[in-house]
């Protein structure tokens, strides 16, 4: 959905809203109304340094200025809205059969692997297929890449670029790349930075990967209950963006051993329930020879155990035949 940019001053005409209030808004970075839709009051009143009632008022207010009030909708309007959203391609028309179409907006897609199991590949390709016009199967939109792993190269966007015939320097200026060195930053760029990025046409949230820096900073038992809490949170606010900016969020996962009682170990995704719970599709890529393998391990509407193959080679990924 695409909100007018109504500024937070348009609340100075609704009785109980002051300049006080407003100057505490703006000093979190809030400009536009719509951005208020995204928080819930408690965290307008921690930190803003405002009361819980008029937090309140303030959100409802947000709400009902840029028309966004629950609505329920019986299950046929829901499914003609869950099929109507927007969707692009992967460049691989194996994948895109196996995720219905292609990656959709509202959706979380999780790609869990080893090192050299394609999920990077498939993050960069993602980043290009992206900004392709809607008639080749894209959004022609911008995509955020957050790197936390030091992986994104610049060479391999140029490579992929030449296999659909896009100008190299213009998708390289489309995809906005970070790179945060530690939670802190991660959170931050996520809470704070992205909602005024969102409205430049950003279709697709990248990060490779969710679970690199809290694993490497929340390390040992003791510190698990509060990693798997940061972590919720942060994907609670990709969820919001999600819902709000009609974004399509994917993000990889590294993948632990599992040991079973009667048999080898087996991989799984790393980050627990909380991460299994957060992702609306889910994938466990791995190499099989000369060739990939993505395999779905939970979904709404993909059966589970479906898969698909393919290969990667200098152009990017593409179809095993």
């Amino acid at each position: 959905m695409t909100y007018d940019r109504v500024k937070i001053e348009e609340l100075l005409n609704y009785p109980g809203i002051g300049r006080v209030t407003l100057h505490k808004l703006s000093k979190l970075g809030i400009e536009y109304v719509h951005e208020l839709v995204l928080f819930n009051p408690e965290e307008i009143m921690e930190l803003a340094n405002i009361d819980i009632e008029k937090a309140c008022q303030i959100i409802r207010l947000a709400r009902r200025i840029v028309g966004r009030r629950a609505k329920a909708l019986n299950a046929l309007e829901y499914e003609h809205v869950m099929n109507t959203r927007k969707c692009f391609t992967t460049g691989v028309k194996s994948i895109d059969k196996l995720v219905k179409g292609g990656i959709t907006v509202w959706d979380i897609c999780e790609f869990a692997g080893e090192y050299g199991s394609g999920k990077t590949q498939l993050c960069h390709q993602l980043a290009v297929t992206v900004q392709l016009p809607e008639e080749r199967g894209g959004l022609e939109s911008r995509a955020v890449y957050i790197d936390t792993e030091g992986t994104f190269s610049p060479s391999r966007i140029r490579d992929i670029t030449s296999r659909f015939q896009l100008n190299a320097e213009k998708a390289l200026k489309n995809i906005l790349v970070y790179r945060p060195i530690n939670v802190a930053e991660l959170e931050e760029l996520v809470v704070e930075e992205l909602r005024s990025i969102l409205a430049s046409n950003v279709k697709l949230i990248i990060i490779d990967s969710i679970i690199a820096l809290y694993r490497a900073e929340f390390k040992g038992r003791e510190w698990l209950a509060r990693r798997q809490q940061r972590i919720n949170y942060l994907i609670d606010w990709l969820k919001r963006y999600a819902n709000l900016y009609d974004v399509a969020v994917v993000y990889t996962n590294q993948v632990l051993s599992q040991p079973v009682p009667w048999g080898i170990a087996y991989k799984v995704p790393a980050g627990g329930n909380i991460i299994a719970h957060a992702a609306t599709h889910r994938f466990l890529l791995r190499r099989s020879q000369d060739k990939w393998v993505i395999e779905c391990i939970d979904s709404p509407k993909i059966a589970r155990g479906s898969s698909a193959t393919f290969k990667i080679t200098e152009k990017g990924l593409e179809d095993t035949k």
